[in-house]
């Protein structure tokens, strides 16, 4: 991506990863939908998947953020190291135990991420307080909606 940095606001928080921010200057907001590089935190419904996301509202919901944009992923969101307050929102999120580590993200901007990781594991912290926590990849694969068939006229 040839964008730098982006300075935007924090209008919403989805989940532990994920939060919506409105860039650029007043009259030209353009709202961008991120993904959090470097970490999967756990999904909504799995255990402790509200408490990443309170956390993550909590470091930057209606705060200034730096957006430095890495990728764009398969749903269309930037994928972005973010900074909130001066925090690094995946450390802070690894740190506190609402978020695994997301390896193929994690080695290049992140790297202190995975001693933070054994840390709050071996710490009990957040999810690793749990006896096996479940990773969001393997929830996501449990938990997969089936393929709706494609509606036709016949079967309206």
């Amino acid at each position: 991506m040839p964008v730098s940095a982006l300075f935007c606001l924090v209008v919403a928080i989805s989940d532990g990863d994920t939060l919506t921010a409105r860039c650029g200057t007043p009259g030209a907001y353009q709202q961008v939908k991120v993904r959090i590089a470097a970490i999967d935190a756990p999904e909504r419904k799995q255990a402790f998947g509200q408490r990443a996301r309170q956390h993550l509202a909590q470091l930057c919901f209606r705060q200034r953020a730096t957006l430095h944009p890495v990728d764009e992923d398969h749903y269309g969101r930037t994928v972005a190291n973010v900074r909130c307050g001066g925090t690094d929102v995946a450390t802070a999120q690894v740190r506190a135990g609402l978020a695994w580590v997301y390896t193929p993200y994690a080695s290049s901007g992140h790297p202190g991420l995975e001693a933070l990781q054994r840390q709050a594991r071996s710490s009990g912290v957040g999810l690793w307080s749990q006896k096996r926590p479940l990773a969001p990849w393997d929830y996501r694969k449990r938990h997969a909606r089936p393929a709706q068939p494609a509606r036709t006229l016949q079967n309206r």
